[in-house]
């Protein structure tokens, strides 16, 4: 029973893996940018929620609409101000990478002086398991995880295989020449692949904040996980970091049928070094562009 238990833990965690990885994915295969602020983007969204529903005791509809607007607005604001200056200047890859970790620590320390050090969680009626069958438990966020993870890749892969924006940006980082001669504006389309890469994280960290809760200092963990489903999947792969992302959260629950639970986050770490000494190209093994 505790293996099923962990199975559905693990399915759980996995989806939101899932999202916050294709979310990262999309926007460093789209545009070459290690956009390490990703975790401070799922960090902002999770406080937001906690503050409007918990603190504020405003609607849940609100709390899920104000998260919803500060991670697109940051995602927004940070590839404006940040990342396309340093490229108008270009800027090497490893300034990007510093300017985005330099943000992801400011964030970092802001929401700890705004909302403290210690974990916080939003409590629901949805946060509560129930016991489906003698020594299991499931809590609904488990379904409604799942449900909302392939909703969102069903919505994402028909963006991108059915309109002109989506074609435009699976052809962004291999060609921005052929963009612009296509009559759209590379920059316009940047804007558009952090919208997305933003709104990708809010459902993993409105269902984290309800469930195993946050501290500032989560948003490490989020990245960590975000780039380990990356190179796992393989690179530019939005479908192998989905699966990657699932693969991850089974292995880091499962592990604890094994190991403490101060070990679990190690196994991504395993994973992780696995998959670059044997098979570096990923799962689903699609070459980076040069």
């Amino acid at each position: 029973m505790l293996l099923l238990q962990l199975l559905i833990n693990g399915v759980q965690v996995g989806a939101l893996y899932a999202l916050i990885a294709v979310g990262f994915s999309l926007i460093f295969g789209s545009t070459r940018i290690f956009h390490f602020a990703h975790g401070s983007t799922f960090t902002i969204a999770a406080y937001a929620f906690y503050y409007v529903l918990s603190v504020a005791q405003m609607h849940w509809l609100l709390a899920v609409l104000a998260a919803t607007a500060a991670a697109v607005l940051f995602g927004l604001a940070l590839n404006r101000f940040v990342y396309v200056p340093i490229q108008k200047h270009e800027g090497s890859f490893f300034t990007v990478f510093v300017a985005s970790f330099g943000v992801g620590i400011i964030v970092q320390n802001l929401c700890g002086i705004l909302f403290g050090r210690s974990f916080v969680s939003v409590n629901t009626t949805l946060s509560r398991s129930m016991e489906v069958i003698p020594g299991l438990f499931v809590s609904p966020l488990s379904g409604i995880a799942i449900v909302i993870a392939l909703l969102f890749f069903f919505g994402l892969q028909t963006f991108l295989m059915r309109t002109h924006t989506g074609m435009a940006l699976r052809a962004l980082s291999e060609n921005p020449e052929l963009v612009r001669a296509y009559g759209m504006s590379p920059r316009r389309l940047s804007n558009t692949v952090f919208a997305l890469g933003s709104l990708l994280v809010v459902p993993a960290a409105l269902l984290s904040a309800a469930s195993s809760g946050l501290n500032p200092a989560i948003g490490h963990h989020v990245m960590l996980i975000s780039l380990a489903a990356t190179i796992v999947g393989g690179v530019g792969s939005l479908r192998g970091a989905a699966v990657a992302g699932l693969v991850l959260g089974l292995a880091e629950n499962l592990a604890l049928l094994y190991f403490e639970p101060q070990w679990s986050e190690a196994i991504t770490f395993i994973v992780l070094f696995l998959f670059i000494l044997f098979r570096p190209s990923g799962l689903f093994g699609r070459a980076t562009a040069h």
